[in-house]
C-alpha cells in the first residue's frame, strides 16, 4: 500500500522517496522472520488466543503509521505492523485446510488467494487516491478491519485445533515443504521487484501521478482476484507443479511487457500477467506446504508465507539499484527469477518416481 506514495510520504515527513520505499522492506522482514516460528507456537499456544492479541497489535500499529510525525518513527511503526501480521496470516491458511478438505481444498486455497490479490488491487488505489489528498488516510481501512476483527473474531470452529494437539517442531523437516517454501521465495521475490519498479517507471517514462500510478498497480491484484476460479480448477485437475510452471511462464511474459513496453497498455497487460501468475503459485505453494505436514499445518504456512515474504524483503534492496544502473534492461532481468522457479519445478516433476512421490 505504500509504493504509489512514496513521494508524498517521503515530502510530509521530510525525507526521500528512495528512503520511503524501505518501508515495504522494514514491513516484510519482522513479517518473514517471525513468520519462521509464528504458525507453530500459535498451534501450541491456541490459535484463538494468538490471532485476537495479534490483531489488536495490528491495529494499534497501523494507527501509529498514521500519525507518525517522523520517517524514522513511521518505519518504525511499519515494522511494528509487519511483527504483528506475522501472527495472523498463516493461521488463515491453516484454518482453511482444516474446515475444507478433500477435492475442495484447492478451490478454497485458490479463493483465498484471490482474497489477498483483491486485497493487493484495492491497496494501490485506495493509496493513490488518498495520496492525492492526505496520504495518512490511506491507513485508515487497514485500521478499521483490524478493529472491526478484534471485535467480531472467526469462530470457535475455525480456530479450535490450536492448542489440542503438541505441534512438533521436527515436522517440518519436509521434503515437499522445501519445495513450497522455494516457490514461494521466489514468487515474491519478482512480484514485489515488479510492483516497486513499475512504479518508477510509469512515473519516469509516462509521467503519471499518484492516482494513475494507483490505477495501474490496482490491475494487479485485480487481475489475481479474476483468475482464481481458473487457478483453482488447474489446481485441482493437474496439481501444485503444472500449476506453479504455467504460472512462471506467464509471469515470465509480464515481466517482460511491464519493463519493456513502449506504451502505457502494454506495460499494464504486463501487471495484469504477473499479477494472475502470482495468485497460481501462491495456490501451488499452499497446496504444497499444508498438504505435505497435515500434522502442523500453521507451522508449515508459515514456513511457506516467511520464504514468500523474505523473497519480498530483498526485492527492494536487490532490484532498485539494478534498474538504476541498468535502466528497461535492469527491470527485465527481473524475468530471470520466474525462469528459475519453472526450472526448478520441472525438475522436481522430471524426478525418478519414487523421489517425486512425496509431492503426490
Amino acid at each position: 500500500m505504500v509504493t504509489p506514495m512514496v513521494h508524498e510520504v517521503a515530502a510530509a515527513l521530510h525525507s526521500t522517496p528512495g528512503l520511503a520505499a524501505t518501508a515495504v522492506t522494514v514491513y516484510m522482514v519482522p513479517f518473514a522472520a517471525l513468520m519462521l516460528v509464528s504458525g507453530t507456537l500459535a498451534e501450541r499456544w491456541g490459535r484463538r488466543r494468538v490471532l485476537r492479541t495479534a490483531l489488536v497489535a495490528f491495529t494499534a500499529a497501523t494507527a501509529l503509521c498514521a500519525l507518525a510525525p517522523t520517517m524514522r518513527l513511521f518505519l518504525v511503526a511499519r515494522a511494528f505492523q509487519g511483527a504483528t501480521n506475522a501472527f495472523t496470516t498463516p493461521l488463515l491458511v491453516a484454518m482453511i485446510s482444516d474446515l475444507v478438505g478433500g477435492a475442495r481444498l484447492a478451490k478454497a486455497l485458490s479463493r483465498f488467494a484471490a482474497a489477498q490479490a483483491a486485497g493487493q488491487g484495492v491497496s494501490p488505489l485506495f493509496s493513490g487516491a488518498a495520496a492525492a489528498l492526505n496520504w495518512r488516510l490511506a491507513f485508515l481501512v487497514p485500521g478499521v478491519c483490524g478493529l472491526l476483527l478484534v471485535c467480531f473474531p472467526p469462530s470457535r470452529s475455525a480456530t479450535r485445533r490450536g492448542s489440542m494437539v503438541r505441534a512438533s517442531w521436527r515436522s517440518l523437516a519436509d521434503k515437499q515443504l522445501v519445495l513450497a517454501c522455494a516457490v514461494s521465495f521466489l514468487a515474491y521475490l519478482a512480484a514485489v521487484g515488479l510492483t516497486v519498479l513499475v512504479v518508477l517507471r510509469i512515473k519516469d517514462r509516462f509521467g503519471l501521478g499518484p492516482v494513475e500510478i494507483g490505477l495501474a498497480g490496482s490491475s494487479f491484484g485485480l487481475a489475481g482476484a479474476a483468475v482464481a476460479p481458473l487457478v483453482g480448477h488447474v489446481l485441482h485437475a493437474k496439481g501444485p507443479l503444472i500449476t506453479g510452471i504455467a504460472a512462471d511462464a506467464a509471469m515470465v511474459l509480464g515481466l517482460l511487457c511491464a519493463s519493456l513496453g513502449t506504451t502505457l497498455p502494454v506495460v499494464v497487460a504486463g501487471i495484469v500477467l504477473v499479477g494472475a501468475a502470482v495468485t497460481g503459485l501462491r495456490s501451488a505453494g499452499n497446496s504444497l506446504a499444508v498438504t505435505g505436514v497435515p500434522d502442523n499445518r500453521a507451522g508449515a504456512a508459515s514456513l511457506a508465507m516467511s520464504a514468500q515474504f523474505f523473497g519480498g524483503a530483498i526485492a527492494t534492496p536487490v532490484w532498485l539499484p539494478v534498474y538504476h544502473a541498468f535502466g528497461d534492461r535492469g527491470f527485465a532481468l527481473v524475468a530471470v527469477v520466474p525462469l528459475v522457479s519453472a526450472m526448478v519445478l520441472a525438475r522436481v516433476r522430471a524426478a525418478p518416481r519414487g523421489a517425486a512421490a512425496v509431492l503426490k
